[in-house]
Formats: structure tokens, C-alpha cells, sequence
């Protein structure tokens, strides 16, 4: 039976520390894409939205500006037009540029000519005469004129007022149309005022081309700068996954000794045909201790798991540490001399220094410690307290002068169920939590532990606990 749960136990431990990256990674990976997917989706509405307004903006300035443009002509022209599809001197002078469709166009513009009516609306000839034209036809939608760009556009009316056309060679053009009628209320025919599309198009080109391009490019971006935010992000939890499975496997070492040494103590028993009274006594006290030491550790990880949750019950009050320290002399004496080690104390305060703290938890930090130094240290040697005050901070300090902590070592010694000397601690009884007590305890009264050791010299604990409130006030 014992065999079998050594077996068992390997077996659960090499299954508990098999760690595998792979969930993490997935999870990285999902988090990754997820915020790709989601910030690209942001990215191409914001890309398809200001697309949209680029268009209806620039469309917008257009239309107002080609409405005002004909409606000005509209009025100028009506006034003086008195033959259907004829149009009148005044045109001529109004549009110097004006070329019919039944006759030769002769007439050279100069760029640097003044049209009266272009300039008065602030459009300057050159623009006029590369963007915009102005277009007459007659009742039966035959071009009769045209001024401005000539372009070869279909003379076809529809029913809105605005259209856009395109020509033979593929260029969009944007324009507005007006009823034209004579003196005696006839319909003379249609003014077409428009222009070019170009601006808009190369505008639009170049913003599909930043989309198309951009935004690719962006999401690659968003997607290797989120793996990498993900990867911060999962890191922790990882760690923290390492070190719950550590943990366990940590406890299932621990139970696996008290559980062999019991298991052993029982085969051995039922083995025997004939069992006596004193042999029955001792295989119940060999389970006894056992059974406390499973005790021990399972009060020892339910303290540590509430220190660090921060669920433990606690009366925090007025603690005078030169008092305490006094105390755990008196307590401790008698243990130090019956293992032939001298426990001195040094105070280095001129006046007593409080704390507001729980009583109980700091005594259990401060025995931890000595405790500590007692079984770490050899016979005839000497364990010193001492107890000072630097800036606002309390500092007990635990020195003895025994095997000391390595350096490497040092690094790991308040972790869970790690012991310097892992034969030695477990003859002494210890379940190797401690330390990580100790430092949850100082940690969760506002302070800090750490610990200076060299190897056969000894080592130095140093805890630092804020001095209560109203005695900084008091000093200050």
C-alpha cells in the first residue's frame, strides 16, 4: 500500500508541474485578433464615414457655388431672351467666350482679360475656362451654345435639376439646369451650368489609396503591437498560473511525508500477528504527531492565504514595540539556553516606539524569525534583537550567527515551503511557510522584510513598520 501511494504521489507531482505555454499563447493569440478585428472595423468606419463627408462637403461648396452662379445668369439672361433658341447680343457681351454651335468660335480669350461676370462672382477666367462651362440648349434639348470648357457631354434632360454626367472620356462632370423662357412667357429652352469633377476624383482617388493602403498597414501594426499587449498582459496571469501550480505541488510534497510515514506506521502494525499494548501506544503516537503536522500545515496555508487576501480577522491597536520585544526575550530564553545559545537585546531608541497593528500577527512575525535563528544557529552561539527608529519607520532586526543564506538562496527564502536546508528543516518540524507569514504579515501592516546573510556567518532579518500617526505628530 505504501509503494502504491509513492506512486501515486510522483505520479500527481510530474502531472502538476507540467505547465504547457500552449492555453496562454491561444490566449494571446484570440486577444490579439479580437483587438485587431475590432480596431480595424473602427478604423475602415471612420475611413468609409470620412470618405462620405469628404464627398458631400466638397459636393455641398460645389453645388452652392454652381447654384449661385446660374440663378445669377438665369435672372441676367431671361430678361433679354425673345426668340426661342436664339440667343440675344447681350449674351455675347455677358460671355465673350461664348461659341454657337452654328457658326466658327474665332474668339481667343486672353487669360489676362477681365470677364465682368466671372469676376464678379470671384471666379477668375483661367479657372473658368479649364473647369466650369455654361451650356445653352433649346426646347428640343439641341446644344445652341456653350461657354467656358468645351466638353462633349450628352445633351439629354432629365427631370432633377442637378445631374452628373460623363463624357466620352470617362470624366465626370457636375451640373445644375434651368428653364429658360422668352418675353412672352415661352419656353426658350434649358441653361446648363457645370463643371469638371477632377478636383473631387483625384481627392477621392488619393483617400481610397491611403484606405486601401493605410489601413492595412495600420491593422498589421495594431495586431503585432496588441500581440505584444496581450503578451504583457497574459504574462502575469501566467506567472500567477506558475506559481499556483508550484504551489500545489509544493502542498503534495509536503502531505506526501506525513501520509508515507503514516501509511508505513500502519502496514507495519497490520503486519504483525501479535500486537502488545506499548506497540499499539506507539504506532498511535507516531500518527499522533503526524496528524498534527498535517494540522499544522493546513492552519499555516489557511493564515498565509488570509494575510494575503487580506480576509483575516484583525483588532488593530497601539502596539509598543519595546515592550514586545521585552516579552519575547522572557519567552524565548528558556528555548535559546536549552540548545546552549545566548538571546540578548539592543534598543537603540531613546523613547518607545508604537505601532498600530494587531498584536497577535506581529508576535507571529517576530517568533517566526526567532524561532528561525534558534534552529539555523549552532550551540554557543548568540541570537541578538535589536530595535531602532530611522525616518518614520520602526526597525526590529533579528541577527544570529549561524549558518547563513547564500545568495542564490536568498532570493527565493520567503517563497512558499522553500528551506535552505531541506533535511534539517523537516527534522525540526517546520513546514516551510514561515517566512512567507512573515513577510505577508509586514506587508499587510504597511512594511517591509528583507534579509542580509552570509554563509557561516550569519544572517540579518530587518522588518520595517511605520511608527503610529500620532506619535510622527508628536515628534514632528
Amino acid at each position: 500500500m505504501t509503494t502504491q501511494f509513492k506512486q501515486f504521489q510522483e505520479e500527481a507531482i510530474v502531472s502538476i508541474q507540467f505547465m504547457p505555454m500552449e492555453p496562454f499563447n491561444r490566449t494571446q493569440l484570440r486577444l490579439a485578433s479580437w483587438y485587431a478585428l475590432v480596431m480595424g472595423a473602427i478604423l475602415g468606419l471612420c475611413g468609409l464615414v470620412s470618405y462620405q463627408v469628404t464627398i458631400r462637403a466638397y459636393s455641398d461648396s460645389m453645388e452652392r457655388e454652381l447654384e449661385t452662379v446660374a440663378k445669377t445668369l438665369y435672372a441676367g439672361i431671361e430678361l433679354h431672351l425673345k426668340q426661342p433658341g436664339r440667343l440675344e447680343p447681350f449674351v455675347e457681351k455677358l460671355l465673350p467666350d461664348v461659341c454657337l454651335t452654328d457658326a466658327p468660335c474665332l474668339v481667343e480669350i486672353n487669360p489676362n482679360h477681365s470677364h465682368s461676370f466671372w469676376k464678379n462672382h470671384h471666379i477668375p477666367s483661367k479657372v473658368h475656362q479649364n473647369d466650369y462651362y455654361i451650356r445653352f440648349l433649346d426646347s428640343s434639348n439641341k446644344l445652341v451654345a456653350v461657354s467656358g470648357l468645351r466638353v462633349d457631354l450628352p445633351t439629354t434632360m432629365s427631370s432633377p435639376n442637378w445631374q452628373t454626367v460623363v463624357d466620352s472620356q470617362g470624366k465626370r462632370f457636375h451640373q445644375i439646369a434651368f428653364p429658360l423662357h422668352t418675353l412672352d412667357n415661352k419656353l426658350w429652352g434649358y441653361l446648363q451650368v457645370g463643371r469638371s469633377l477632377k478636383d473631387l476624383d483625384s481627392r477621392l482617388a488619393a483617400l481610397k489609396l491611403v484606405l486601401l493602403v493605410g489601413l492595412p498597414i495600420t491593422v498589421i501594426l495594431i495586431g503585432v503591437s496588441s500581440w505584444w499587449l496581450a503578451g504583457k498582459a497574459v504574462r502575469p496571469i501566467y506567472r500567477s498560473y506558475l506559481q499556483m501550480q508550484q504551489f500545489t505541488a509544493d502542498v503534495a510534497h509536503e502531505l506526501r511525508t506525513p501520509l508515507t510515514a503514516i501509511l508505513a506506521t500502519l502496514d507495519s502494525a497490520l503486519r504483525l500477528s501479535n500486537v502488545t499494548e506499548p506497540e499499539v501506544r506507539d504506532t498511535l503516537k507516531t500518527i499522533e504527531r503526524q496528524v498534527n503536522r498535517f494540522f499544522e500545515l493546513i492552519k499555516d496555508l489557511l493564515l498565509l492565504s488570509r494575510l494575503e487576501q487580506h480576509t483575516l480577522d484583525s483588532n488593530p491597536q497601539s502596539l509598543c514595540l519595546n515592550d514586545l520585544m521585552s516579552d519575547l526575550i522572557e519567552e524565548f530564553s528558556a528555548l535559546a539556553a536549552s540548545v546552549n545559545l545566548k538571546l540578548v537585546s539592543e534598543l537603540r531608541s531613546p523613547e518607545p516606539l508604537y505601532i498600530f497593528a494587531d498584536e497577535d500577527q506581529i508576535c507571529r512575525l517576530f517568533s517566526n524569525l526567532i524561532i528561525n535563528a534558534i534552529q539555523y544557529t549552532a550551540p554557543g552561539g548568540c541570537i541578538t534583537l535589536k530595535l531602532s527608529k530611522e525616518d518614520r519607520h520602526a526597525v526590529f532586526e533579528v541577527q544570529d550567527t549561524g549558518i547563513g543564506i547564500s545568495l542564490d538562496a536568498q532570493t527565493y527564502i520567503f517563497d512558499r515551503f522553500y528551506r535552505v536546508q531541506s533535511d534539517r528543516s523537516r527534522q525540526t518540524g517546520g513546514t516551510g511557510l514561515g517566512l512567507s507569514i512573515a513577510r505577508a504579515i509586514a506587508e499587510g501592516h504597511g512594511g517591509s522584510i528583507r534579509v542580509q546573510s552570509e554563509v557561516g556567518k550569519g544572517s540579518t532579518f530587518t522588518i520595517r513598520l511605520p511608527v503610529e500617526k500620532t506619535l510622527q505628530n508628536k515628534n514632528y
